[in-house]
């Protein structure tokens, strides 16, 4: 192995069985072994804990209260090891204001490229809003009006006394005025709120450039800030050195770098303060199922037992206004509808019923309720966008900041591209650079499928791994561990090689790269490979391989043998002889990225759905089908992915979600509990001869 390794001797954590081991220094290492070997033992619970432990060590003791404490691991020594990164397979996000951008800390650079160079454009009337000083409105002039005549005016506002104005101009040397299209002696105007004083009037031409620029000077500072250029009787040019439109008057408040962040009160929509969501009546939840009519039952808050006051009204105002009962709802008109559920004259609606309940939220039974007619829905102030309206108003090339994090990091990737860096100076340049360069690497692991304001939280195990391995990679660390626990997980088989190329740039930046990792395509491009085994539990824990992957291929070893295609798997799926007999059906599917796609999923069948990372699986089974059937079960759920109908749940009567997310919240949480097989067990000893004489129930033998 040379001197430059870390060296571990006798590693006995969880099931490890006291071997000594050598890992090289800046390589690509692969922990591969069978399922319950001890790779997560030794990768995570040995190499991660001793060298995050040894460097929060080197904090002063007042520091370290503030760092997690990682418990020591059983071996008996440990050289050479540096401070350990470890990236594993679950999302520990669960703040809904985190997002894909400030995951990979992109929006901390966007926010800054922004504010230094994004262009305010005026909301009422579009135009480019420009700070302008005497020295770029003459650049400006003489670009456009070159070898024209222009008059160059002030535009001075009477504060206290119109006469006492007239005579302060005259003693600086001011006799005129531009009145109605032509230029007037100032004795002769009338009292008013509003003077245009008349500074100069010339032809530009390159022999002008100094006058211009003496009579700009004058205008800014007698105008206060506002210019007006007049070219025969319209105004061509407004020049402003105040933050706001000289068009329209629009003020904007001085641009803060907080102003490009949804995380800042200032950036912030005041409605959803940032979130992007607001907690609201979903409206589909209040009728379930429109096929059902008013005497069904389709307004299902009314059908309440608590409610039959309200049921009574809701029929009584129904035949007031011819609103047939019988009906069902879908085919009811939207004005019936909407009287229905927003209230018309002396009825007062199911929104009225709503908000006489919020006057009792102090009850808990009123609490609930609501719950179950409340939805998280896109806030109807900001769009979702999360912003304020004013930080929506600057643009970069046309592109403001939501519209950027709403775009495909692919597309986000080639705005950034197209986005000339030469322009801008060498503080932006530096922003620009690293925004594209995260970018890229966000790419080259497969997830330019993802969007910069996607949440956090709804991102896989894999999805997470694979952007904090493109956070580390831009923070360009050295001499660091990085442990990343199956990188590969969620991959479709066409993007591995682009994690490889990321772990090799991690290596090459004279890092070490430990992988827990079973797919070959990793295996076989490490440097180096330890297998754990042979079995799982008490028979594994060995150390049964060290080497290269070329040398793996040679060993009768258990992933070795499986690598070289000698050994292949025995069990095998029968599959189900014969046609399904029923479908459930998806029509016209559409959320995210899904193209109004039709899906027929056979009953009584395993179905696998499958495709590149991005392609639309997730949008289909969990926004579409298990938010939709969630529904139709009449079961509170967000928002369902959008499609036509889904028919063929008649005969279901459950659905349920399996997913990645961790089964257990708490430490006192493990198989058994979360199985319910402690239950029969405290059973069976409370049902003893020994339990009984001492009085002892089920809830003795529980440790909760």
């Amino acid at each position: 192995m040379g001197s430059r390794a870390i060296r571990l001797y006798e590693l006995r954590q969880n099931n490890l069985k006291g071997f000594d081991l050598s890992l090289p220094f800046h390589k690509v290492i692969a922990i591969t072994g069978v399922s319950g070997s001890g790779k997560s033992s030794l990768a995570l619970d040995t190499l991660y804990a001793e060298g995050q432990r040894r460097y929060v060590e080197t904090f002063s003791a007042y520091a370290r209260q503030f760092l997690e404490r990682m418990p020591r691991p059983k071996v008996r020594r440990i050289e050479n090891i540096p401070p350990a990164i470890a990236i594993e397979q679950v999302n520990p996000v669960k703040n809904s204001r985190s997002t894909v951008g400030t995951l990979t800390e992109i929006n901390h650079f966007v926010k800054m490229l922004f504010y230094r160079e994004a262009t305010p454009y005026c909301p009422n009337c579009g135009r480019p809003i420009i700070v302008s000083t005497p020295q770029q409105a003459a650049r400006d002039l003489m670009d456009k009006a070159l070898d024209r005549a222009v008059v160059i005016t002030a535009p001075v506002r009477v504060k206290k006394d119109f006469r006492f104005l007239v005579e302060g101009l005259v003693q600086a040397g001011y006799y005129r005025v531009w009145e109605k299209g032509r230029i007037q002696p100032l004795q002769e105007l009338s009292e008013r709120e509003m003077v245009e004083v008349v500074i100069d009037r010339l032809k530009l031409n390159m022999h002008s450039e100094g006058r211009l620029l003496d009579s700009l000077e004058r205008a800014f500072a007698l105008g206060w800030g506002e210019v007006l250029i007049y070219e025969g009787q319209d105004v061509v040019e407004k020049y402003s050195a105040e933050h706001g439109c000289p068009y329209c008057g629009t003020v904007l408040s001085p641009r803060n770098p907080n102003l490009f962040s949804f995380n800042s009160p200032v950036g912030a929509c005041p409605e959803c303060h940032g979130f992007g969501r607001v907690i609201d009546i979903d409206w589909d939840l209040v009728v379930p199922n429109p096929k059902l009519s008013i005497k069904e039952g389709a307004v299902k808050v009314f059908e309440a037992p608590a409610a039959w006051e309200e049921r009574e009204d809701l029929l009584r105002f129904c035949r007031g206004q011819g609103i047939p009962l019988g009906k069902p709802w879908e085919t009811l008109p939207q004005e019936a509808k909407q009287s229905i559920l927003f209230g018309k004259g002396h009825w007062y609606g199911v929104k009225g019923f709503f908000d006489w309940l919020e006057t009792k939220r102090y009850k808990a039974h009123v609490r609930i309720f609501l719950s179950r007619y409340r939805a998280y829905l896109t806030c109807p102030q900001c769009h979702g966008t999360r912003f304020t309206k004013e930080a929506l108003i600057y643009k970069l090339d046309g592109c403001n900041i939501a519209k950027l994090y709403g775009l495909p990091i692919g597309d986000a990737f080639q705005f950034m591209e197209q986005l000339a860096g030469e322009r801008f100076d060498v503080a932006s340049r530096l922003l620009f650079q690293e925004i594209r360069r995260r970018l890229l690497y966000l790419c080259n692991v497969g997830l330019d499928y993802l969007t910069l304001d996607r949440q956090s939280r709804t991102l896989s195990g894999g999805e997470v791994a694979r952007a904090m391995l493109t956070r580390a990679l831009a923070s360009s660390l050295v001499e660091t561990l990085y442990i990343l626990d199956e990188p590969s997980r969620g991959l479709h088989a066409r993007d591995v090689s682009r994690v490889v190329q990321t772990l090799r740039r991690l290596s090459n930046q004279k890092n070490t790269v430990c992988v827990v990792e079973h797919d070959p395509q990793i295996i076989l491009s490490s440097d180096f490979v330890a297998e754990l085994g042979p079995g799982a539990g008490e028979r594994g824990g060995r150390l049964v391989f060290t080497g290269s992957p070329s040398d793996l291929l040679q060993k009768e070893t258990i992933t070795g043998s499986y690598l070289a295609g000698r050994s292949r798997p025995t069990h095998t799926l029968s599959q189900t002889q014969g046609p399904p007999e029923s479908f459930i059906i998806i029509e016209g599917a559409s959320e995210n990225n899904l193209k109004d796609i039709n899906v027929s999923i056979p009953k009584g069948r395993l179905t696998v759905i499958t495709g590149v990372s991005g392609s639309g699986k997730s949008t289909l089974l969990e926004l579409v089908l298990f938010r939709g059937a969630t529904r139709q079960k009449g079961l509170p759920t967000e928002r369902p992915g959008r499609c036509r109908q889904i028919k063929g749940l008649e005969d279901v009567q459950e659905v349920i979600l399996v997913d990645q997310s961790p089964v257990g919240r708490t430490p006192r949480a493990n198989p058994a509990t979360y199985l319910k097989l402690y239950d029969g067990v405290r059973k069976a000893l409370a049902s003893t001869e020994e339990a009984r004489e001492r009085g002892l129930s089920p809830s003795a033998f529980s440790f909760n």
